[in-house]
């Protein structure tokens, strides 16, 4: 495994990091004991980067990792979050995430999901979630703060450049990258560590391996190993979280941590030019949009709507009713509140999109 500097932290990092999101179900709940042979195999092939939160697999992940760490030798980093902004919720957030996972303390502690601005300036006030992560770094139960952001690149350089924070976990892969590359160059011009998550686009660029194949170079096995590798050759990316659900998927994915050999820039430029605008507003599945009054499953509409931008409307139907089976009558419950819009990390016109779906469903 291949190891970058974490910033100016003085850690070095896997390239590849462990995302605690996806791990499976077995029946009705989580395997504790299978699910932990995932994290421990990950560390025996060299991954000391291990990202988990709150509400993760049902709230499950911070618990199968704590498993995990009682059978691995020290060594490895932790990562969790909190989204709160009350101080003391906040704390009470940490406290938990300690005791889940049997930790003295948290070596990466994420101001949580800064969806923009005004959200990022919510956090930095007096008493409230930087200001009570900062008490809990002199106490000893937090070694780095760091966030975590969904913004675009303008944004981003500006959180960089106002607030003392020691790294940033982002969404990035190859089809949403001029939109945070920016944010990106501030944090490594500033010395801050990266963490990138979604590298594989939610799962839709190995769903779409055929139109994503002109991504692949020579060396790459498939569009996973050339989308994670896209990623990890960067210099100003510290770590790319892969999440893995079996230990295939962690041997596969370590296989591009032994082996990285970062992309020539011609090969770059190839990639930056069969990108078009619209695949930056393809939604990525993080499903913070699930706060629907109407109980309207709307990341699954919205993931459905990507084959309208990668392909067409009928396939848009063809999907809901053959993958998810629900019915595209069921966005008409829409009341346009605009409460899945505030939560989307992608800024998606969520309403406008649901409105086109129950149009199609009338007219194709």
């Amino acid at each position: 495994m291949q190891y970058k500097k974490y910033g100016k932290t003085g850690k070095d990092i896997s390239v590849i990091g462990f995302g605690g999101m996806r791990f499976s179900k077995q029946g009705d709940g989580y395997d504790y004991d299978k699910c932990a042979e995932i994290v421990i195999k990950a560390r025996q092939l060299g991954v000391n980067y291990f990202d988990t939160a709150p509400n993760y697999c049902e709230d499950n992940s911070e618990l199968i990792m704590g498993h995990a760490f009682k059978s691995m030798e020290k060594g490895f980093y932790v990562s969790t979050k909190s989204s709160q902004k009350d101080g003391s919720k906040l704390r009470a957030q940490l406290e938990l995430s300690l005791k889940r996972m049997n930790l003295e303390k948290v070596n990466f502690f994420h101001i949580w999901c800064i969806l923009s601005m005004d959200d990022y300036r919510s956090r930095m006030v007096k008493g409230g979630a930087y200001e009570t992560a900062l008490r809990a770094k002199e106490e000893g139960l937090i070694e780095h703060i760091v966030f975590s952001t969904h913004c675009n690149g303008d944004e981003i350089e500006t959180i960089v450049n106002e607030a003392d924070f020691e790294g940033m976990t982002v969404g990035y892969n190859i089809l949403n990258f001029p939109f945070r590359q920016k944010g990106l160059q501030a944090a490594y011009k500033k010395g801050l560590g990266v963490a990138t998550m979604n590298p594989l686009g939610g799962g839709l660029i190995p769903q779409k391996a055929d139109y994503f194949d002109f991504i692949r170079s020579s060396g790459d096995r498939t569009v996973v190993d050339a989308a994670l590798r896209f990623n990890a050759s960067h210099d100003e990316i510290t770590t790319v979280l892969a999440g893995m659900s079996s230990v295939e998927e962690v041997v596969q994915n370590c296989k591009i941590g032994d082996n990285l050999k970062k992309l020539e820039e011609k090969k770059l430029k190839e990639i930056e030019g069969m990108l078009f605008n619209s695949m930056d507003k393809l939604c990525t599945g993080c499903r913070y949009c699930e706060h629907c009054p109407k109980k309207i499953p709307v990341s699954k509409y919205m993931l459905s709507y990507n084959n309208k931008i990668l392909k067409n409307e009928q396939e848009v139907l063809n999907n809901l009713n053959g993958h998810w089976g629900i019915p595209p009558s069921g966005v008409k419950e829409c009341i346009e509140c605009g409460i899945c819009e505030g939560k989307c990390t992608q800024h998606l016109p969520i309403i406008s999109r649901l409105k086109e779906i129950g149009v199609w469903e009338d007219t194709l």
